[in-house]
């Protein structure tokens, strides 16, 4: 768990966007892509039956096994060459390691620290319990919210610096699918800081919003859940 004390860490890269480039994935023609019109806000819902604990715990373990699968289909093209650092539209993400010195890495060893640090923490049973009677640590729910972060970190630079390519691959409505049920889900729970993800408010708005994808109302209904803490 020493994974618990690193951090990471976000800052405008200096670099000033070129002529504001073009978001393809904002163009109505792709962001109205979807693998399924079911409603999500309602799928996120806890059930009744379930312990709270549980439900986050399956869920966050299902996203990252999605995210990491999603991920997997570009990193041919998310190389130290074309993404030197981790980059989503103007804001670069550091690494931090369990003694808080800051790591310099490129786009995909960042996203190597991301995914086996995940890794680690979901198949640990003092973590993510799978046996009968084991119980959650006090600390779950702020190292869900700490997973949380680093997946929608993996699912912005996926937008931002390979979206051309998801495209190519025509897998653009598997991503927009699993980035509306992820921050529908985030939000539920309020698991994810809404500056956070200001970053990518504008795909939010267009995959969420006035019914994107999740029936009328989806984003408006679903931003009852952020709270500032």
């Amino acid at each position: 768990m020493d994974w618990l004390m690193g951090k990471s860490k976000a800052k405008p890269n200096g670099k000033k966007p070129a002529a504001e480039e073009k978001k393809v994935y904002l163009e109505p023609e792709y962001a109205k892509s979807r693998i399924t019109d079911f409603g999500f806000k309602e799928l996120v819902v806890l059930p009744r039956e379930i312990d709270l604990n549980e439900w986050l715990a399956s869920n966050t373990t299902t996203f990252f096994h999605h995210v990491n699968l999603q991920y997997s289909t570009i990193s041919e093209f998310c190389t130290g060459e074309a993404c030197q650092t981790m980059a989503v539209c103007n804001t670069q993400y550091y690494w931090y390691d369990e003694r808080g010195k800051k790591v310099k890495c490129t786009a995909p060893q960042y996203v190597d620290f991301v995914m086996s640090s995940v890794q680690k923490l979901v198949t640990d049973e003092d973590v993510f319990p799978t046996k009968y009677g084991r119980e959650f640590p006090s600390s779950f729910e702020a190292l869900v919210k700490k997973i949380c972060k680093y997946l929608f970190h993996v699912l912005a630079h996926i937008y931002s610096a390979h979206f051309k390519e998801t495209l190519a691959l025509e897998l653009h409505g598997h991503l927009n699918t699993l980035y509306v049920h992820f921050i529908l889900f985030a939000r539920e729970f309020n698991l994810l800081d809404p500056k956070e993800t200001a970053v990518m408010d504008d795909l939010t708005e267009a995959l969420c919003g006035g019914g994107g994808g999740d029936g009328p109302g989806g984003a408006a209904g679903a931003q009852n859940h952020v709270k500032e803490r």
